[in-house]
């Protein structure tokens, strides 16, 4: 190792992004009520990010497409050497199915909601887009594609007297030859043609002509390719397809099925915490993704505030993890709600799939897979709600579900919170990142401009705590909190700095 390495400067922190509104869909007028089957539940967008997909509780699939990539062909490096102007991320509307409707489970005597909890993007082959997407029970594998919409022309009508369906204009007035009916019948004369005295004139019936098919128009058709049901005796809260795009797993509260998406009517149980007296047991999976690049490795979280990171190879039946990744409590910190907020909500691997992303009720931790005696940045995403976990818990409002996600270079995530808010870090070493935004036309309303805490060095690993405003009782802008409101699902775009989020019915978008 020679002097200049050591004496290298480490590279500066990039700049916090300023983020800007895009588009919204489903924006609700002032005093509009919002219906309960119209409340996002999931967001995800597909690899290339140019198709983005939500479900709702009403069961439905609601699929976008880019519309501002198709102009000019080549990625958005090429257009910048090019000099052609770089524009944020642009959506449209493209189609919508039903994926899921409500059941009703006789056996145990319960209704089975049709709300959609996760949907997952699989490969897409000649020009189809294929997707996964899960209610509390049953998984379901959807293609959608263009089909051409066949139509009849060139029917056996004189094209100046049609007026369209086959009908034919009349006027009493007309010296014009008299008009024709189909298959050049004539209205003042009758033939049987079955006849024998019939015969075709010299040179045919000139107005005799034969219909055409045409294919002018697309449409596209949602067909659901096959269904993955009976395998789960308790919520689905999780799918996550394999690199190897031939298989995916589902996992409830206490067990994880690998499935083969050629193969619906069997799954091998990989994962079982189920222990064989139900009064012995202590946590629940809350979430579970594979791996980005290895296809034998595989990461699922619980309630107790743990990730466990499996390994396919070392055997069947995955019982024992390959790696435990969990943060000890401070001595004497302990209180009646530490349980509960340290149950793990979401993880999310990095792009690389160096990192794993967790949400927990407080806070976003960012763990380094090589290093699992504690996560790498804490960053406190409401740290202001504590004094209040009283009155969430009364409410309920304690057991939200928070989803997290990371940039495609790794370099922010972000989370929600409540008043519709969502929070953006910098997990940079170094950087002091920590944006505050409301899902609105104008997203930095409730910026606050306080320093965050600068980042403190424990020997060679940067750990760092970063929070938000910090006064009890309000939000980040002195405003009282409201829990009714809160922003639960986003996903980041894979490859620019862009976010999709969901308040209530409302699908926002933000670039930078």
């Amino acid at each position: 190792m020679n002097g200049d390495d050591t004496a290298a400067p480490s590279a500066p922190p990039p700049p916090p992004l300023e983020w800007k509104f895009s588009q919204v869909f489903g924006e609700r007028a002032a005093g509009e009520e919002v219906q309960e089957v119209d409340i996002i539940s999931a967001i995800e967008f597909d690899k290339s990010g140019d198709h983005l997909a939500t479900g709702d509780r009403g069961g439905r699939v609601v699929l976008f497409e880019r519309t501002d990539t198709k102009d000019h062909g080549g990625s958005r490096r090429d257009l910048e050497r090019m000099d052609y102007p770089i524009r944020h991320p642009e959506f449209r509307y493209k189609t919508e199915f039903q994926s899921h409707e409500p059941e009703f489970d006789y056996l145990k005597s319960l209704e089975i909601e049709e709300k959609i909890n996760k949907i997952r993007w699989c490969q897409t082959a000649n020009g189809a887009l294929f997707l996964l997407s899960t209610n509390d029970k049953t998984i379901k594998f959807w293609k959608v594609q263009e089909k051409k919409v066949k139509k009849i022309s060139d029917m056996n009508l004189d094209p100046s007297k049609a007026v369209g369906n086959g009908s034919v204009a009349s006027s009493s007035n007309s010296t014009s030859p008299k008009p024709y009916l189909a298959n050049g019948g004539s209205p003042d004369r009758s033939y049987n043609y079955l006849s024998s005295d019939f015969s075709f004139p010299p040179g045919g019936i000139p107005s005799l002509r034969l219909p055409t098919v045409s294919s002018p128009e697309t449409s596209l058709v949602a067909r659901c390719r096959r269904v993955y049901a009976h395998a789960h005796d308790y919520h689905i809260n999780s799918i996550s397809n394999n690199s190897d795009g031939e298989t995916f797993i589902s996992a409830d509260d206490l067990r994880i099925n690998l499935w083969n998406l050629e193969i619906s009517n069997q799954s091998f149980n990989i994962v079982d915490v189920k222990p064989a007296n139900m009064e012995d047991l202590t946590e629940v999976i809350t979430s579970a993704e594979f791996h980005p690049t290895h296809c034998n490795m595989l990461a699922y979280s619980s309630s107790k505030g743990s990730i466990r990171l499996n390994d396919l190879r070392q055997s069947a039946l995955c019982d024992s993890h390959s790696k435990l990744f969990e943060e000890q409590d401070a001595p004497g910190s302990r209180s009646f709600f530490t349980e509960i907020i340290a149950s793990i909500s979401d993880i999310k691997f990095s792009k690389d799939g160096r990192f794993i992303l967790s949400r927990d009720y407080m806070t976003l931790k960012l763990w380094d897979i090589n290093m699992d005696s504690g996560p790498v940045s804490t960053f406190q995403v409401h740290e202001y709600l504590r004094p209040k976990l009283c009155d969430l818990y009364e409410n309920d409002s304690i057991f939200d579900k928070f989803e997290c996600c990371l940039s495609g270079d790794g370099m922010r995530v972000a989370t929600g919170s409540y008043s519709n808010l969502f929070r953006v870090f910098g997990c940079a070493p170094g950087s002091t990142e920590a944006t505050t935004l409301e899902a609105s036309k104008n997203p930095m309303r409730r910026q606050v401009q306080t320093p965050s805490r600068p980042s403190r060095s424990l020997s060679s690993i940067t750990r760092v705590v970063r929070r938000g405003a910090e006064s009890p009782g309000v939000d980040a802008n002195g405003n009282s909190f409201d829990f009714t409101t809160k922003l639960l699902h986003l996903a980041w775009h894979p490859s620019e700095n862009s976010i999709a989020c969901a308040a209530a019915n409302s699908l926002y978008m933000y670039y930078a």
